[in-house]
């Protein structure tokens, strides 16, 4: 393959997988965020989907209101739901996810970072970044641990529109 098709063929592989993340995002019952993750191994054969959603048993019994419907912390969704990322951890098929690769609909929160790491060090592809204007613990684990964030496919289709060109890379290099 030349350079340019190893290139597109890339892209394509991040747009598809990213795209099957989107699909499991449908999924949430969360009236405001639906986040999506899809795990692939290094054979680029998916290992693990999920979406975030309540615990198992426990969807008829907590709230999806946010902070943003005027409750506070503790009675809003926010200490009870699991995050996309968790799940397609717990989802996996394979016996760990180490040098895995996940792609993710949402940047990964402190703990979802945290967990990545736990898990076996996977690379992040993550389709938007909504909450890069919000200080948070999350980037300084992702400095003080190597990460680098960096546009996934704008080197890739330079001159045609691409939903992927607000996307990022990060990368956590040990």
């Amino acid at each position: 393959l030349s350079q340019v098709d190893f290139t597109w063929a890339d892209y394509l592989e991040k747009e598809y997988f990213m795209t099957l993340a989107k699909v499991a995002a449908q999924r949430s019952k969360d009236p405001n965020t639906q986040v999506g993750a899809c795990i692939v191994n290094q054979e680029k054969k998916i290992v693990g989907i999920g979406y975030n959603s309540m615990p198992n048993g426990c969807d008829g019994q907590l709230t999806w209101t946010g902070s943003e419907d005027g409750f506070d912390w503790p009675d809003t969704k926010y200490p009870y739901v699991c995050h996309a990322e968790l799940n397609a951890i717990m989802n996996k098929n394979s016996a760990d996810v180490k040098g895995c690769t996940i792609y993710v609909t949402l940047l990964p929160c402190n703990e979802c970072a945290k967990l990545t790491i736990q898990a076996g060090r996977c690379l992040s592809h993550t389709h938007t970044h909504t909450h890069a204007h919000t200080p948070s613990i999350n980037s300084n684990i992702n400095t003080d641990f190597g990460a680098n964030c960096v546009p996934t496919c704008c080197k890739v289709v330079q001159d045609k529109e691409c939903f992927f060109c607000s996307s990022f890379f990060i990368s956590i290099f040990f």
